[in-house]
């Protein structure tokens, strides 16, 4: 999936500003400036448009765990290289602190409608056999999900990741 997709839409699901941005990447250990953050941003046909790179996905999502649960003692965070689907999916359960049980909530919100076996296999190793990869409709769902849960207008809203 296509990672300035992603980046854009966890910034409007959060209601993240770039100043917030910009500290998640920090946080990480990844100074970045306004300008690059704009421009990932930015829609695909606009001039100023940068893709993001995995790295630079990764960072971001690190961030937002570190910002959420807290930095582990003694330990550097891990940074890939190269960002799958499970991947992004994963740290993003990370950073909610969400359950299986939340994660299927949130994907039926979406109208995708997953077996906790079906879950449990996108956070398995490559190398198992019951791995499977996590294909680009269910992290668009999730994606979806994550903003009819967080993205809600009335008072029930879970509370923001602002602040």
């Amino acid at each position: 999936m296509e990672n300035n997709y992603i980046l854009r839409n966890l910034r409007y699901i959060f209601e993240l500003g770039d100043d917030k941005m910009i500290s998640l990447f920090a946080l990480a250990g990844k100074t970045v400036s306004r300008e690059e953050v704009s421009n990932w941003l930015k829609k695909e046909d606009d001039p100023d448009f940068k893709s993001i790179y995995d790295k630079e996905l990764a960072y971001f999502l690190t961030g937002l765990i570190i910002k959420n649960r807290g930095k582990q003692e003694g330990k550097t965070p891990l940074v890939e290289k190269k960002l799958s689907n499970n991947d992004v999916l994963r740290k993003l359960r990370i950073a909610l602190s969400l359950q299986d049980e939340d994660m299927l909530e949130i994907l039926s919100r979406a109208g995708q409608h997953l077996s906790k076996h079906e879950l449990s296999a996108f956070f398995r190793k490559p190398t198992q056999s019951q791995y499977r990869p996590c294909k680009d409709q269910v992290l668009r769902n999730f994606i979806k999900g994550l903003k009819l849960t967080y993205r809600r207008e009335d008072s029930s809203k879970p509370e923001s990741l602002e602040g």
